[in-house]
């Protein structure tokens, strides 16, 4: 049974409410709703999607600190809920492997026990970065026209490798992950994006929990490497997410090799061309925006790339509601 709402860290009208969940191998498990609503009587917006919420969900090693993107729905009337995910962020508890999952449809039990707290009534827009929008735009294929529209931030529907690779990988991954599922993985994540957020002003904000959202990124195991294959290939046979999709991503991607500055102003985490091919099969209308000089996260951007992914997700959002 849930609690109440309680203040969140991030202050300016942002709650959060606890939402337990089904346990599993390492005990209770919960996700974490965080809600603003518009600053007017009862929360009720007066823009033009005052009948619309959102629900926002993070990508991997990740949780939701982005408040710019919870006041820009605000304006436009909208009810703005984000939901860091079991084992992520707010909803991470002492013992558990953090992130750690083997199949992307267990997330249904944490989007359903978000869904269930929002107003039934309402216009539903889904927003996912990066393995989020993997994550969305699944669920949205399996749950015909409950969404009215899904915006998907550099969302990650393929891997850096390619498709050929990827399947080609896959069945290794798959043995692995049946008799070892939470071995090691090599570390592959340096830093580097974390280093470009910070260069470009986004990052730290008003209590950021680095612990949440480390540096080099959380491990990496086979059962949950082998989730995220999966995922992939699913949307790589075409799915139908059965509502207009908004795919954001940066115009260029600079390889995690070895720090550039080139990487203040481009994808340095998955390859962008290969996401734009792969996002035409998400459904019938699917409209592809690029952003140049935007890093992986648009909205964590230099001002101007992040001002222009705002304008561009203003002018499809408002049209297409």
């Amino acid at each position: 049974m849930t609690g109440a709402w309680q203040p969140d860290l991030l202050g300016d009208g942002f709650e959060q409410l606890t939402l337990p969940l089904e346990a599993d191998a390492e005990g209770p498990v919960v996700a974490t709703l965080v809600r603003r609503l518009p600053r007017s009587f009862l929360g009720l917006g007066h823009g033009p999607l005052r009948d619309v919420d959102v629900l926002y969900v993070h990508g991997w090693s990740d949780y939701f600190f982005q408040t710019e993107v919870a006041k820009f729905w605000n304006d436009l009337g909208a009810r703005f809920y984000a939901l860091d995910l079991r084992k992520y962020g707010r909803s991470l508890r002492d013992g558990q492997t953090p992130g750690y999952i083997t199949d992307l449809e267990t997330y249904d039990e944490d989007i359903a026990a978000a869904r269930a707290e929002m107003d039934s009534g309402r216009r539903l827009v889904l927003q996912g970065h990066s393995t989020g929008g993997l994550i969305l735009a699944l669920w949205a294929s399996r749950h015909a026209r409950a969404a009215d529209a899904l915006v998907l931030n550099s969302p990650w529907l393929e891997l850096q490798i390619g498709a050929i690779a990827r399947q080609t990988l896959a069945p290794i991954v798959g043995v692995r992950a049946r008799f070892d599922p939470l071995g090691t993985h090599p570390v592959l994540d340096l830093g580097f994006y974390t280093r470009a957020q910070t260069e470009v002003g986004a990052l730290p904000v008003p209590g950021y929990q680095s612990a949440w959202r480390p540096p080099q990124g959380f491990p990496t195991h086979p059962g949950w490497f082998a989730a995220i294959l999966e995922g992939h290939r699913r949307v790589a046979a075409r799915i139908e997410v059965g509502c207009p999709a908004l795919v954001l991503l940066s115009t260029r991607t600079t390889p995690p090799l070895s720090w550039r500055e080139e990487m203040t102003s481009s994808d340095s985490v998955l390859v962008v061309d290969d996401i734009a091919r792969a996002a035409t099969r998400l459904g019938s209308i699917v409209t592809i925006g690029r952003i140049d000089g935007a890093i992986h996260d648009v909205f964590l951007s230099r001002p101007e790339p992040r001002a222009s992914a705002y304008r561009m997700l203003r002018r499809w959002v408002t049209g297409v509601l």
